[in-house]
């Protein structure tokens, strides 16, 4: 199979298998427990149904909108995604790249293996950081102050994580505290260009966190357990309130799933919304994104934009979503199953494919704009 070969997210995931050692994507492609949450995030969107308006006028389709200020040219943002280069050489500048050919806001983790620096100064598409608040408050002001610099646009606080989940498949494949597991071998050797990058060119490490005590991490291997020990679990409400007046601009929590959390962003001067599980990897259990859409919009749409991340893979979900009240969705395995299967033309065919059925569907559904979308396009299945 080749990238051409593909005609959706899912067999993206299926090259990206063949393409990485097995421990790398079982970290990709894995969640919590036992992972009912992460394949949750996925199938609750087949328990809302769309509702066409048959006979409308859509000989021209408009997917332009607007987030955090910025105009894009279809309402599918890149999701903070730790770590791009772990997948394929290209990393985040790929991604970049495809993402400003697409009007698109890309998002940089705090976990990046790009710099917020050399971020900033790729391609001229808006760009959001994604947070930690860490022990040590002055590493976060940091970060704030080096994306004011860069030009970002936007900071997300990612609330989620106190402690990191039981991602169990990196035990089992060998992918955390640093233990290598013997059946794994062979397929680490079958990727001889993996391994050089990550143990002799040492383009794995995550640069962002240069100015913190043992952030020179070689590799996303130990990733578990230095975060264990740096994330603080007293954060409260009132650390986002410092950090919306330290930032001054668009400020995202990402990781609220409830009205009353939301509601708490909004007073604390969050001006976004990302409702998210961290794709099914923290909380088992946690609802899925699209089922939290419709009681946050009906209740904060005035105060708030809803961002929809998780479990997105078609287009037909992205536009269930925004019918609900999200004014985007947000893509991580979406586009991480194409970098990892071709570097910036699989993630450039991969946009294409998701942006052309988001397109398809909402002319099939007899409606020309994605401002026109509403909750009389869609319904609850009965029986759900």
């Amino acid at each position: 199979m080749r990238i051409k070969d593909c005609n959706n997210i899912m067999d993206f995931r299926r090259l990206a298998r063949r393409k990485l050692p097995s421990p790398v994507f079982h970290y990709l492609d894995g969640g919590a427990d036992d992972e009912w949450t992460l394949g949750r995030n996925t199938s609750a969107f087949d328990d809302y149904e769309l509702l066409p308006a048959q006979l409308s006028d859509v000989s021209n389709i408009d997917l332009k909108t607007t987030l955090f200020g910025e105009s894009i040219d279809w309402p599918v943002m890149i999701s903070p995604t730790g770590a791009s280069k772990l997948f394929h050489a290209a990393g985040e500048p790929a991604v970049i790249r495809a993402a400003e050919k697409f009007g698109m806001i890309y998002s940089l983790s705090t976990l990046g293996t790009t710099s917020i620096e050399d971020v900033g100064a790729i391609g001229s598409c808006p760009k959001m950081y994604q947070v930690y608040v860490f022990k040590d408050r002055g590493v976060t002001a940091g970060f704030v102050e080096r994306c004011k610099a860069s030009g970002f646009k936007a900071l997300c606080l990612t609330v989620d994580t106190p402690v990191a989940g039981n991602r169990e498949r990196d035990a089992v494949y060998g992918f955390s505290s640093g233990r290598l597991r013997l059946r794994a071998v062979p397929s680490w050797l079958r990727h001889p260009g993996w391994l050089y990058r990550a143990l002799l060119k040492n383009d794995l490490e995550m640069v962002n966190l240069a100015t913190s005590d043992r952030s020179s991490i070689s590799s996303e291997i130990n990733l578990h357990d230095y975060f264990n020990s740096q994330l603080d679990r007293s954060l409260t409400w009132k650390d986002v309130e410092w950090l919306a007046e330290l930032w001054d601009g668009p400020l995202v929590i990402k990781g609220v799933q409830t009205v009353a959390d939301c509601r708490n962003a909004a007073n604390s001067g969050a001006t976004a919304v990302m409702l998210s599980n961290h794709g099914g990897r923290q909380l088992e259990g946690a609802p899925a994104p699209v089922d939290c859409i419709a009681d946050v919009a009906d209740a904060l749409h005035d105060r708030l934009e809803i961002i929809c991340d998780g479990g997105v893979r078609r287009g037909t979900h992205v536009v269930k979503a925004l019918a609900m009240g999200a004014n985007a969705c947000s893509i991580g395995r979406g586009y991480l199953y194409p970098l990892a299967a071709g570097g910036q033309a699989g993630v450039e065919r991969g946009l294409s494919l998701l942006r052309d059925e988001v397109e398809r569907t909402l002319a099939l559904m007899g409606c020309n704009s994605i401002q026109k979308l509403g909750p009389s396009f869609v319904r609850q299945r009965a029986n759900s």
